[in-house]
């Protein structure tokens, strides 16, 4: 006879309360081994930095309401201008001034990171990049190295494998910046038809849409204004919850308003880590004696994974300028029959 068959009702109970222990002891365990992986704290508001998205159509104001802003938040301005030297067109706009350092073609995610070191490293305390949009759609900005890459190998999915931690890379250098950062965007535009509740005319009115930039960029902002042609802002996402239902016309009071919200809070914990030098040296040699342009795509995939896990943006910076350097003179050689890669 079967042992558990011969067991009266209580010692049945017996050995279900055993099992059921033994369930329970293994599975407090395995919740004590997978919680020792994380780390559990109480949520705290603390300082921060500013990260402000703009998106609008031509002659909405993206670089004047930009400079107000940044006026508000106080300290020194450094403008990233993209825009064929907009950039200097209100130099007589803000009493203090704001350098310009003007970014032309071709509008790599690499040169953009450059740009905002550069800044950086000459202590600007906020960082107008105007426009962001030429990193997206722009000449040597992603959709036209993906359009090459593409072209080349007849594999879109291949192309976004190498273009997408570039943009990555981008990203990153923009949330994890010393600086404020505040970012404008073109916005694709549409005409619309309306009636004028004055006169009964019928009126044409241009109206921006999504930004000119990858899908979904409006979440990687703390705050994302869009503007229309009356230069009027509307907010489209605000994790400070201050400008809730309103319609405005950015100034520099903004950029107060921003400022109290981003003080308040207790000291920011870095999270940065240093990449050991030794491991950089062996991803940076990878990268340098990269014999084609898939080689080069692959040590740089490595680095690029390595760098943002920790997270460590310097080195993913150094790590992106000589990838760029090679590619470079590997595209000279036209050693690899990609032609465009990494």
């Amino acid at each position: 006879m079967d042992e558990q068959a011969g067991m009266d009702d209580g010692g049945m109970q017996w050995y279900e309360e055993v099992g059921r222990r033994e369930q329970f002891e293994h599975d407090d365990n395995e919740r004590k081994r997978h919680m020792s992986k994380f780390e559990i704290h109480r949520a705290t508001k603390r300082r921060a930095k500013l990260r402000l998205g703009m998106s609008g159509p031509a002659g909405s104001g993206k670089t004047y309401s930009a400079l107000l802003i940044a006026s508000g938040l106080g300290g020194r301005i450094g403008m990233i201008d993209t825009e064929h030297g907009s950039g200097d067109l209100y130099a007589d706009l803000l009493p203090d001034g704001y350098d310009v350092l003007t970014l032309s073609p071709p509008y790599t995610p690499a040169r953009y990171i450059e740009a905002i070191r550069a800044f950086e490293e000459a202590g600007v305390s906020t960082i107008i990049i105007d426009s962001l949009s030429h990193a997206w759609s722009g000449e040597g900005g992603s959709l036209d190295r993906h359009g090459k890459i593409a072209d080349k190998t007849g594999n879109s999915w291949q192309a976004w494998r190498q273009v997408t931690p570039e943009h990555n890379a981008l990203v990153e250098a923009m949330l994890r910046s010393p600086c404020h950062i505040i970012g404008t965007m073109r916005a694709k535009t549409e005409y619309v038809q309306e009636k004028d509740e004055r006169t009964g005319k019928q009126t044409v009115r241009k109206i921006g849409l999504a930004p000119v930039m990858r899908d979904g960029i409006e979440y990687e902002f703390t705050t994302f204004f869009e503007i229309d042609v009356q230069h009027m802002a509307y907010v489209g996402k605000d994790r400070t919850r201050l400008f809730d239902g309103e319609i405005f016309k950015p100034d520099a009071e903004i950029g107060r308003r921003l400022l109290g919200w981003l003080d308040a809070g207790e000291e920011p914990v870095s999270t940065q880590r240093e990449m050991p030098r030794e491991q950089k040296a062996e991803l940076m040699d990878a990268i340098d004696h990269a014999n084609t342009l898939d080689d080069l795509f692959k040590a740089f995939s490595t680095a690029y994974r390595v760098a943002t896990t920790l997270p460590d943006t310097d080195a993913l910076s150094e790590l992106t300028i000589a990838k760029d350097k090679r590619k470079a003179v590997l595209e000279s050689h036209n050693d690899d029959a990609f032609g465009v890669a990494a």
